[in-house]
């Protein structure tokens, strides 16, 4: 069914502008035409019914993405898992129970997104180092205003967190959901940051605002789903996801914790399910 629907995609279209301009061209579907679309679908197997459905909600997908910036992933690709869950709430939608299909769809695409989230923690490499975690964890906590930080602000939270300030620079820019370049200016003891890295990015202040207070909510909802593992569970999610070069493997730890790799499986996959669920309720 993903194949066959031929979605609209971020990269083809050139950028996300441009992307969310296209889906927000597709009619919203009234109850009556969505209900008769899910019954093609569902009866007839009818693919044509089920692009309708799915393009007539991919503003939704949008939407929700928005809310999951705060993980440093881009905003493309949160899209384009969320679109497959929505592909799956498609499939799965019954028009007969009286419910609308954007209600029941935001439970598949925030799982799918989620999903990735999980997936691409050590892919996106933040929170693989110790500073990086003490950055993910803190930054936005420690920022006091919506923009970009100034000099003398970076110069505070590195010292404050002992950390570099290039540390500072790139996991707020990958807050933002976009990578930022960083450009040396000068040599020996006076190099320092290009300034481009401290502007703010022109965006509304009511944009900004909500993306910091989103930003925050998903860090911490992050802290809060390790929090609630046992010592045993959280030490494996550690050993297993949040290492940068030694990652441990299932006999590794099932030789620490005396059971076997299968065990050791089970733990990690129980912790992972755990999380979701805590993550899912901070969102």
């Amino acid at each position: 069914m993903v194949n066959s629907l031929a979605l609209p995609v971020p990269s083809a279209l050139g950028s996300l502008e441009a992307y969310v301009q296209a889906v927000n061209q597709f009619p919203i579907l009234s109850q009556d035409d969505e209900t008769r679309l899910a019954r093609r679908f569902r009866d007839d197997g009818d693919l044509d019914a089920a692009r309708q459905l799915v393009l007539s909600h991919l503003r939704v997908v949008v939407a929700i993405s928005r809310g999951y910036m705060g993980y440093g992933l881009a905003q493309g690709d949160l899209i384009q898992e969320g679109n497959i869950g929505l592909m799956k709430a498609v499939k799965r939608f019954d028009p007969e129970r009286g419910v609308r299909l954007v209600s029941f769809a935001v439970h598949w695409i925030r799982a799918e997104i989620h999903e990735f989230i999980l997936r691409n923690w050590r892919l996106v490499k933040v929170a693989t180092t110790k500073a990086q975690r003490k950055l993910f964890f803190n930054l936005r906590s420690l920022k006091k205003g919506a923009g970009a930080l100034s000099r003398q602000e970076i110069d505070a939270v590195a010292n404050h967190l002992g950390v570099r300030q290039e540390d500072v620079v790139e996991m707020e820019a990958r807050f933002a959901g976009h990578e930022m370049a960083l450009e040396p200016v000068g040599d020996g003891d006076d190099e320092h940051l290009s300034p481009i890295a401290y502007l703010t990015d022109g965006s509304e202040p009511s944009q900004q605002i909500e993306e910091e207070q989103t930003g925050r909510l998903q860090a911490q909802g992050l802290q809060l789903a390790l929090q609630s593992l046992d010592p045993r569970s959280r030490r494996i999610i550690e050993a297993r996801w949040l290492r940068e070069d030694d990652t441990a493997t299932l006999h590794d730890l099932a030789a620490e914790f005396n059971v076997s790799a299968e065990r050791i499986r089970q733990i990690e996959q129980k912790a992972m399910q755990k999380m979701r669920g805590v993550i899912g309720a901070a969102a």
